[in-house]
């Protein structure tokens, strides 16, 4: 069973950026689809970006084009979100979730299509 760690999350104004990571342990990341999700109280978590185990297809929710990338190093066993132009309504905390599902061609992009999560990291945008 893979764990995941999460780490970079922060405090930033306007316009700022961040990187997370997402470190996996207990198992090998060249075996999972992974994503990137968020989620702000009161709110269904909701997909950032997601990534196929060889990086060839990646999925994006609308607010994230043109500002935020998903990218993997299998060899690290770790999945990055960089994330530039950070806006106030992108504040929530952000989880790592890995898929078992390790299709090359195509990558999940609801939270029932991840079986394994981390614990999240928080990231705030003031304005």
């Amino acid at each position: 069973q893979v764990r995941l760690e999460e780490s970079g999350g922060g405090k930033v104004q306007t316009g700022g950026s961040l990187r997370l990571s997402c470190i996996a342990s207990g198992g090998t990341l060249e075996n999972y689809s992974m994503g990137w999700f968020r989620q702000v109280l009161g709110k269904e978590r909701e997909l950032v970006s997601a990534i196929s185990v060889n990086s060839n297809v990646k999925a994006e929710e609308d607010f994230a084009i043109g500002r935020f990338t998903i990218s993997r190093d299998n060899a690290a066993n770790t999945v990055y979100l960089q994330m530039n132009s950070l806006k106030p309504e992108d504040t929530a905390v952000y989880y790592c979730a890995a898929s078992v599902t390790n299709s090359p061609v195509s990558v999940g992009t609801g939270s029932a299509d991840y079986h394994f999560w981390g614990l999240g990291t928080q990231v705030t945008v003031s304005s």
